[in-house]
């Protein structure tokens, strides 16, 4: 049924064009003959095609448009008088013999704009005739065809200043007054046609509408560029005579349309000068129209504006700009009760990034805009439509673009409340773009009262929210969130030390509540936090009477233990291991030997208690062993107590391999370098014979099991274990020990039984060449080398 429509539209178009041809033909033969009788005769034949009621508007102005050519070629035939004899005045009587009215408006049109041109008669006089003489044809198509080439004729030739055709002081009013009752009566004619024809066709019809809607905007545009249109005339005339048809006309379409056509051609110093009134008629119109759009595409223009020069910053000041568009905001939602959630809060971002570009410095009036979405959002039972939540995420993100600072952020009353708004999902997005804007801008948030509004606005990432699981979260987002929660922990800093324990406090009280999950992302860099606290105030006593006990080392300790403990629900038992022995590091230079003390007790029992798995008991025994050879703070009792339970973890180790490396490595508990009275050489070589018995027992072991010794890395370890002490003059080391231990490998490699290694047999060729280099070095470590050997 469509395809047969189209297709007779085609056949009515192509007659139409046809009969325009035909009767184009003719009357240029007449006007090369000079025969004006015969001219106007075909001349109106030729636009009685244009009567048609068949087309649609796409067509019909490609027919309008071949008649349009052609009347250009007729108005310069009756320009030239010399060649039809009859003076403009008569032709403009001839003309309106013409038997149809449609044909008669056309020529009297193409006539009256050479009577304007002769200047026989004012022009004023001529342009009321003709835009009255309009009315007589009212059906909607051919209507708008008509007034718009009245106005495409008429516009060069308006009595405005500076124009040839200027009269006397009122003409710019009649001008005005020409081109505003032009708009009207096409606005009647656009908006009827929305009216027209059975109710099943109405999208089709605004479609149809919507391809000539420009016919109708260019007169506002021809009113836009009238020289004598100052402000003042704008104010008093222009624009309540639009908005009086805006609003009256009643037609969604129409008002849409003709409120974005006086925002996007009128000068915006003219907008800012009578806002109070176009922002009047905006409640005032229907609530179909998408009034959320030509508010923000009027305050973009503002914004632009303000933006394009320092100077009229005032201007703003002095219209009260902000305040008229809040209250006008206020009024269309009121007015459009059924406007959904993301119309108002589209405004509202509009009317937000209008107050950061316009009156950055105006925090109040940034809270205001949060206050009034938040008092809008509070009507909401739920905020379930995403386009409405990317827009409450816009307008949370447009202050931390502008300002580049969360603390400036942090100041707004109102920002949490709209945050709270958003779904447990989307409230994670919004907190993950507050920490990267912090990171990004390298903020320092400095008091306990910034970092509790912060991390208020941070729930969704810290703690579990209502309603929401944190097992079904994906595993890589979470590691994502929490990383950067950890991250976000390092940037909260202050340099005095009480401040700095209150923010840390605060830290702990918001992180504490997060949960197993997401403990072992925030422990660490909480307890960071506080030893690099514990570093500045190294030195101080802890033993201060008074009500405010102020930061001391004692203190934090307490506090690192608490919070060290916390991991026991998830349960980390290696990461509160690595903990406590970065807490005993610290203590010890401090000098706190009790402390550094219940930080190893407390590593121990949890070596004991909680690591069973072999692999990470290893781990936590050479951690244990390279912290307590680096502490400096016990005396003998608690250093020896310490050193026989590392080494006697060491030897119970699962695997006989790990047993001697941990064993060996034990024999640097003994003898420390930059330690006055620590060096018992005694000890060393107890600890590497031990080491060397469970290797010779591995070898053993290994011998039965598989019925191969092995490769004998181990015992080339140990000679290298040998060779570091024996450097560092360890009297118990002698080079004749060193020399039986590199017979015993020669001896292991060469037995029957030993597996070939490349690795192993690498490693001691490396071995004995340092050996003959120190050798070769000459001097006092020369000639102890010079005993051994190869």
């Amino acid at each position: 049924m469509m395809l047969n429509g189209a297709e007779d539209e085609e056949k009515w178009l192509a007659e139409g064009i046809a009969g325009i041809q035909h009767n184009a033909f003719y009357m240029h033969q007449a006007l090369d003959s000079n025969n004006l009788r015969e001219a106007l005769k075909y001349s109106a034949l030729m636009l009685s095609e244009l009567r048609t009621s068949k087309l649609s508007p796409h067509k019909y102005y490609e027919l309008y448009m071949r008649a349009f050519d052609e009347l250009r070629k007729l108005e310069m035939f009756f320009k030239d008088e010399s060649k039809h004899g009859v003076s403009v005045v008569d032709l403009y009587e001839l003309v309106q013999h013409a038997g149809n009215i449609l044909p008669r408006l056309y020529l009297l049109c193409t006539v009256g704009s050479v009577y304007i041109k002769s200047k026989e008669a004012p022009a004023k006089e001529v342009l009321k005739d003709l835009v009255e003489m309009c009315r007589g044809v009212q059906h909607p198509i051919r209507g708008l065809f008509l007034r718009s080439y009245l106005a495409q004729i008429s516009r060069d030739k308006l009595p405005d200043i500076g124009s040839e055709f200027e009269g006397d002081a009122e003409t710019v009013m009649d001008a005005v007054e020409f081109v505003l009752q032009n708009f009207t009566e096409m606005n009647k004619l656009w908006v009827r046609l929305q009216h027209q024809g059975p109710g099943t066709v109405r999208e089709k019809r605004e479609k149809e509408r919507n391809e000539l809607r420009d016919l109708v905007g260019k007169n506002l545009h021809v009113l836009s560029q009238i020289e004598g249109v100052d402000l003042g005339m704008y104010k008093e005339t222009v624009l309540p005579r639009i908005l009086e048809q805006v609003v009256n006309c009643k037609d969604d379409l129409a008002q849409y349309y003709l409120m974005d056509c006086i925002i996007q051609v009128f000068p915006d110093e003219y907008h800012l000068q009578t806002l109070e009134t176009l922002l009047g008629a905006c409640p005032q119109l229907q609530p179909t129209v998408d009034i959320k759009t030509v508010l923000s595409r009027l305050m973009d223009r503002l914004s632009n504006y303000a933006a394009s020069s320092p100077d009229v910053l005032p201007e703003f000041l002095q219209v009260e700009a902000f305040a008229k568009l809040s209250k006008a905001i206020g009024k269309v939602i009121e007015a459009q009760i059924d406007m959904p959630a993301v119309g108002a809060i589209t405004l509202y971002v509009s009317l937000l990034t209008f107050t950061l570009r316009v009156h950055p410095d105006r925090l109040d009036y940034v809270d205001q805009v949060l206050g009034a979405c938040d008092k809008k959002l509070s009507t909401i039972p739920k905020l379930g439509d995403s386009r409405a939540t990317k827009q409450v995420v816009a307008l949370l993100s447009a202050p931390l673009e502008k300002y580049n600072d969360i603390v400036t952020a942090l100041r707004l009353s109102n920002y949490p409340r709209v945050m709270d708004h958003l779904d447990n999902g989307t409230n994670k997005v919004m907190a993950m773009v507050i920490i990267q804007s912090i990171m990004k801008n390298n903020s320092c948030i400095s008091t306990a009262d910034k970092v509790e509004v912060l991390f208020e606005l941070l729930k969704g990432l810290i703690k579990d929210m209502d309603g929401a699981d944190v097992y079904e979260l994906d595993e890589e987002d979470f590691k994502e969130e929490q990383n950067s929660v950890a991250r976000l922990i390092h940037m909260l800093y202050n340099d005095e030390p009480e401040e700095m324990l209150k923010i840390i406090c605060t830290v702990r009280k918001h992180t504490m509540a997060g949960g197993p999950k997401r403990l072992p992302y925030t422990v660490p860099s909480l307890a960071f936090s506080a030893l690099r606290l514990v570093r500045r105030l190294q030195g101080q006593e802890g033993d201060i009477i008074g009500e405010e006990v102020p930061a001391t080392p004692k203190k934090i300790f307490q506090l690192l233990t608490q919070i060290i403990e916390s991991l026991s629900i998830v349960p980390a038992p290696e990461l509160a291991l690595r903990l406590y022995l970065q807490c005993a590091e610290a203590a010890n230079d401090c000098d706190l030997e009790h402390v550094a003390y219940e930080f190893f007790t407390q590593a121990f029992v949890l070596y004991e208690e909680e690591i069973a798995d072999s692999k990470s008991q290893v781990t936590a025994i050479h951690l244990i062993i390279g912290t307590l050879q680096r502490m400096s703070v016990f005396g003998v009792e608690n250093r020896d107590t310490l050193t026989h339970k590392a080494t006697g973890y060491s030897a119970r180790l699962l695997k006989k391999p790990d047993q001697c490396r941990a064993v060996y490595a034990c024999s640097h508990l003994f003898w420390v370098d930059d330690q006055d009275g620590l060096k018992d050489g005694e000890r060393v070589l107890l600890c590497l014979k031990r080491a060397l018995r469970i290797a010779n027992a591995a070898q053993q072991m290994a011998n039965v099991a598989r019925g191969s010794s092995g490769p004998v890395t181990l015992f080339v370890e140990i000679l290298n274990k040998y060779l570091y002490f024996f450097e560092k003059g360890n009297p118990q080391i002698t080079s004749a020990a060193i020399q039986d231990l590199i017979e015993l490998i020669k001896t292991e490699m060469q037995s029957d039984s030993a597996t070939p290694d490349t690795a192993s047999d690498a490693f001691l060729a490396s071995t004995l060449r340092y050996i003959q280099f120190q050798k070769q070095k000459g001097g006092v470590m020369g000639e102890k080398f010079e005993s051994i050997k190869l």
